[in-house]
């Protein structure tokens, strides 16, 4: 073996290389090159495609940086991301990206540079993107968020009239005539006859968590995000059955959609009712039954509302959200003006429809509950959460998953709300909102 180049004459390297060649010299680049560094490791790829906006996220082992710009022409978002190599793991990405998102075209990965990645996604529309990075929580490790909004996005309203979900008016043959502005907007009909309306009554819907929040997992495996969306797409169906009511869903798919958007979205389509969908678990499996909450500014009713209202809470942070990007004072406005008023209709509200339920399931508890849940801090919405039942429970998880059970349930929460209206109408407003 010929002796290898000098590469330092100083005495210490000229020691260690004699030292090497003694035993061989295999060892001398290593010894006196610098050592690479490790690449992160992307532990998992997922894509939550929605109307809403599109999010890509990157699970991976540690914290990662990047940069991104955005080209023209047609538009483009690049990426670089630092600290990692291409592996199978990241290219899997481009075959999670489906024709109908309605955001990405396509999305192209390589290796730029070493220890570099570049991301290239080919977009349908002009975005407005934000990337940003979140802590491990639960069970998910650092996560990398591309978040891609539209920059132009559509009317609440009318894109759900585009989708042929909201009617604008009732039914002229079910109109009364004009009547003070208290007069109930549905009243209950005689036998034979249809119901009297005064105005359209707009209901949103929110079904719990939802993208990478799953909500409560149970022990056979069920989502909690998953039940609870079907539970209020059924909901929905049974509602707009009254022609006087319309119903908005704060998520329709599986998205992540943050807790002061979800009161946004109702105050845009000026709801009437705000009614939050769940099917939580608590630390003990023996815990059942379902249960009503409504907010409360002075404390808990109970421990255990309390330790579920701060799990709720803590939704944003395991489905994450850009902290840096919110409009604080905005998010303030939203969730701290709730007024008594808005909390002795969400009684009145939560009674009915607690009522109702208690022919469908066991209750957990015999008078609505009370707490501090954020989603609930619409200033001039009544509204209430709804436990349908414990999934972490393995009984009432296989009850959640009966499509019979989630009929009866629908079936309970719209009767509950067909009398809270009888008997609490709301002030008149237009005919055509």
């Amino acid at each position: 073996m010929s002796e290898p180049t000098e590469i330092c004459s100083k005495p210490v390297i000229a020691k260690v290389r004699r030292t090497v060649l003694k035993a061989g010299g295999t060892l001398l680049i290593s010894l006196l090159s610098p050592l690479p560094a490790f690449a992160a490791q992307i532990l998992a790829v997922r894509v939550w495609p929605a109307e809403d906006y599109t999010r890509v996220t990157l699970e991976n082992d540690t914290n990662l940086k990047t940069s991104h710009f955005i080209i023209k022409n047609p538009e483009r978002l690049v990426v670089d991301v630092e600290g990692i190599d291409l592996g199978p793991t990241l290219k899997s990405l481009v075959a999670k990206i489906q024709s109908n998102d309605p955001y990405i075209k396509q999305v192209r990965v390589g290796q730029n540079r070493p220890n570099v990645v570049r991301l290239v996604f080919d977009l349908k529309e002009e975005i407005n993107p934000q990337v940003f990075t979140l802590a491990p929580v639960g069970e998910y490790k650092h996560r990398l968020v591309f978040d891609l909004y539209p920059v132009n996005p559509p009317d609440p309203i009318a894109a759900l009239i585009e989708k042929g979900q909201w009617s604008l008016d009732v039914p002229s043959d079910t109109m009364p005539p004009p009547t003070a502005e208290v007069t109930p907007p549905y009243v209950e009909p005689k036998a034979g006859r249809p119901p009297q309306v005064t105005r359209m009554l707009t209901i949103a819907l929110d079904p719990g968590h939802g993208g990478e929040d799953p909500g409560a997992v149970g022990r056979g495996g069920s989502y909690e995000k998953n039940i609870v969306l079907a539970i209020a797409k059924r909901l929905k169906a049974k509602l707009e059955q009254h022609p006087n009511m319309r119903v908005m869903l704060t998520r329709d798919g599986d998205y992540f959609v943050p807790l002061h958007v979800r009161v946004q979205k109702a105050r845009k389509v000026q709801a009437d009712l705000f009614v939050s969908i769940h099917a939580d678990a608590f630390v003990q499996p023996t815990a059942n039954g379902s249960s009503v909450f409504i907010l409360s500014e002075k404390g808990a009713t109970s421990t255990a509302a309390r330790w579920l209202a701060n799990k709720e809470n803590a939704a944003d942070l395991i489905g994450g959200t850009n902290i840096k990007d919110h409009d604080k004072q905005l998010a303030s406005v939203l969730l701290d003006l709730s007024t008594t008023a808005q909390i002795n209709d969400s009684m009145k509200l939560g009674k009915a429809v607690l009522n109702e339920i208690g022919g469908v399931n066991r209750l957990h508890k015999g008078s609505v509950e009370q707490a501090g849940f954020a989603v609930l801090k619409a200033p001039d919405i009544p509204s209430i959460l709804i436990e349908t039942a414990f999934i972490s429970n393995p009984a009432e998880e296989a009850r959640l998953n009966d499509d019979a059970y989630q009929e009866r349930m629908a079936d309970a929460v719209t009767q509950g709300i067909k009398k809270y209206f009888a008997k609490n109408p709301p002030l008149a407003k237009s005919r055509m909102m």
